[in-house]
């Protein structure tokens, strides 16, 4: 898989503030230090089969689908306590809006101990508002973080003490907010932070680091979606790859210029509002995207070009039997296969070349079809560790020949219930030999070292 193309500081903030020992990965922002959703740390387990993962503490957290940032001795969350409408001035707290207040909390990764929190009010206007949706980034002294609502801050990772601040839907969307608000994880790189916007030729801004200044924005479509923003070597230059539900592009980071777009969906019509949720995973010389309306597409993508290899979409909805029809899961793509969780909880292999089926098992999910049903999926070694929405981690392997179970553990309880589940949608952090993860009631620390 070809490793995205950034310079990473975070390891600079690891140094400054670790205690922990020199085996110590981090986990800096959504997907891992490569953002690429690989945990390459040793040591670990060999199986989940004998004996639960012993939980080293647990403290209580707000509601929110934030996945932690780890860094050194540090974790970085972000989260929602729900308010109660009060008084209001004249334009405040309009109908339909649902008070609370969005929480960036920094936590002692040995005790979770809080060391210091940064809280903002911040009334929803969006669907599912339990809270807020993408992972922080950790970066140097810095912490960058982006709320349901378009809040996008920069704060000091010693004390949580704001350098810079952006309102987006004050800012650049004349106050509209899409269906499930702001979720798409920004990324950093060379001293630019890319966010997906929205707005009149600001889908994607490019702002400067340091002082949160607009550097470039670029592309305009009604909805940005939330697929995150990712940085590949195509054709031998740095290319920003920006899925939005109307097109993906390739940008050049730089300056914002567009080398290539290609329209989506590739067939049929866009479902409003889209749901382009999965980050677009490349392997060198594809790029591959999935969503749960239009299903598994496969491009080729050159310095100034892209051209469709395949587009895998099932001719029956309802069914979705054809294809990858993701809803919420980044797939895996190595040696040539594809690995993921349909929107109906399928576990599927593809083949890359042609996109056909290679095999598929409901075991990850519980063994029940369940709508949106979902897991997560970081690689490690020849193994994959599996979180999913039961709040059960499993471990496995997964290769063209099948899924191979190597043991399961039920770690949180399910707090939500959406489309007639009980679900957790929080996704885990891995560093240190250890996972953090919450169901948006209590965040545990779950030590995976092999003894």
């Amino acid at each position: 898989m070809s490793f995205p193309w950034f310079r990473w500081s975070g390891r600079l903030a690891a140094l400054a503030v670790s205690t922990l020992s020199l085996f110590a990965d981090d986990w800096p922002q959504w997907m891992g230090p490569g953002r690429d959703g690989v945990w390459r740390e040793t040591g670990i387990v060999e199986n989940l089969s004998t004996n639960p993962p012993p939980v080293k503490w647990k403290v209580p957290v707000n509601a929110g689908y934030v996945g932690p940032a780890v860094v050194g001795n540090r974790l970085f969350l972000m989260d929602r306590k729900a308010g109660t409408a009060g008084p209001r001035k004249a334009g405040e707290r309009a109908s339909g809006e649902v008070p609370g207040n969005e929480r960036v909390v920094c936590l002692d990764t040995a005790t979770g101990d809080k060391v210091w929190e940064h809280s903002y009010d911040r009334p929803y206007r969006i669907s599912y508002p339990a809270g807020p949706r993408a992972t922080p980034i950790v970066s140097g002294d810095r912490v960058y973080t982006l709320g349901a609502m378009g809040d996008l801050k920069c704060l000091k990772a010693a004390d949580g003490s704001p350098i810079w601040h952006h309102d987006l839907a004050k800012e650049y969307t004349g106050d509209e907010v899409q269906a499930w608000g702001w979720a798409a994880h920004p990324l950093l790189n060379d001293n630019l932070l890319y966010c997906l916007v929205g707005g009149s030729n600001s889908a994607v801004v490019a702002f400067e680091a340091a002082t949160g200044k607009e550097r470039w924005r670029a592309l305009t479509t009604r909805e940005t979606g939330y697929a995150p923003p990712m940085l590949y070597t195509i054709a031998g230059k740095p290319t920003l790859v920006v899925w939005h539900p109307e097109a993906i592009a390739g940008l050049d980071p730089a300056t914002g210029d567009v080398r290539w777009q290609q329209t989506y969906p590739i067939v049929g019509k866009l479902q409003r509002p889209e749901v382009t949720i999965a980050t677009p995973r490349f392997d060198g010389r594809r790029l591959f995207i999935t969503s749960f309306y239009h299903g598994a597409t496969l491009l080729e993508p050159s310095a100034d070009s892209v051209r469709v290899l395949w587009n895998r979409k099932s001719s029956r909805q309802s069914e979705m039997n054809d294809g990858l029809h993701t809803t919420m899961c980044t797939p895996l793509l190595k040696g040539g296969f594809l690995y993921g969780v349909c929107g109906f909880g399928e576990l599927r292999c593809l083949g890359v070349a042609t996109g056909d089926r290679r095999w598929e098992s409901l075991d990850a999910v519980g063994g029940e079809q369940g709508l949106f049903a979902h897991a997560f999926l970081i690689e490690q070694g020849d193994r994959t560790w599996l979180w999913n929405d039961h709040g059960e981690l499993i471990l496995a392997k997964l290769n063209p020949m099948g899924y191979f179970e190597l043991g399961r553990s039920k770690l949180l309880e399910t707090v939500e219930n959406t489309r007639g589940r009980d679900v957790l949608w929080c996704h885990p952090a891995f560093a240190g030999r250890r996972m953090y993860v919450h169901n948006g009631r209590e965040l545990i620390c779950v030590d995976l070292a092999r003894s």
